[in-house]
């Protein structure tokens, strides 16, 4: 059987730490910040913890390799 390929777009947008879970930017923070209140611009810096019900899924897609 042949090995099973990382999914190279997830493996650009998401990274997985020492204990197995998943970070990923916040969402909304690429354009068209203008609008946002600075409160909100504040809070969406930095990164996140996935929430385990979309890590299963994207685990398999990473094949435990990330940046």
């Amino acid at each position: 059987m042949p090995k099973m390929k990382t999914h190279k777009g997830t493996k650009k947008r998401f990274r997985m730490t020492g204990t197995g879970k998943l970070k990923h930017r916040h969402c909304g923070t690429s354009h068209l910040a203008n609008r946002m209140s600075h409160k909100r611009k504040r809070n969406l810096r930095g990164t996140t913890v996935l929430a385990e019900a979309e890590s299963v899924a994207l685990r398999e897609a990473l094949a435990t390799y990330s940046y």
